[in-house]
């Protein structure tokens, strides 16, 4: 009869545990640190629109776009984004052969644009908040849609990790940017009707 050596099983499931629930604290934090990314172009696209308005009027609104934009900035978004930088680092500390995997590679290579992305943002509402920059509705628009490219780009290379399906993920990326843009002109021509 074979003999189990219990520490080591026990072991084996809590690390296993551990990682999963880290896994999915990455995952949460994420969605989160999108979420805020997402809305906070949309406030940037309102606050910038709100300079065609009335006097009154485009002052209350900035007023109220720069104290909800505070909020999600402070809040949500950094907190967010500090968060999945830390449990993603620390699901590498944990597993550190997912280095080795070239689709591993290529998601972080994204998850630091998405990194810059996060920075020009914080840029972009610095300057708002000031009431500085010469941004347009359109190209927030534009910039809007880069955070959507991000998400689409990391969730197919970190899905299908085989080499040759995260290429077509990759494709797939410059597809749907395509396809954004496409679509903003569109709207942009519509709007103007």
């Amino acid at each position: 009869m074979a003999k189990v050596n219990w520490n080591a099983s026990v072991t084996f499931v809590i690390m296993n545990d551990s990682y999963n629930i880290i896994k999915s604290l990455h995952i949460i934090f994420m969605v989160s640190w999108f979420a805020g990314l997402f809305y906070i172009v949309r406030l940037f696209i309102y606050h910038v629109e709100a300079k065609g308005k009335q006097s009154d009027e485009k002052r209350i609104l900035q007023r109220q776009y720069k104290i909800m934009q505070r909020r999600l900035w402070y809040i949500i978004t950094w907190p967010a984004m500090i968060l999945t930088v830390f449990f993603g680092v620390w699901m590498l500390i944990l597993k550190p052969e997912l280095l080795d995997f070239g689709y591993m590679q290529v998601k972080l290579v994204f998850a630091g644009l998405l990194l810059i992305y996060h920075f020009i943002c914080d840029k972009v509402f610095s300057n708002l908040q000031l009431g500085k920059g010469n941004y347009t509705s359109n190209k927030l628009r534009i910039w809007n849609e880069v955070a959507t490219l991000f998400l689409v780009a990391i969730v197919f290379i970190i899905e299908l990790k085989d080499s040759l399906n995260w290429v077509y993920g990759v494709v797939g990326f410059f597809g749907v940017a395509i396809l954004l843009m496409l679509g903003i002109k569109t709207y942009k021509k519509y709007r103007s009707k």
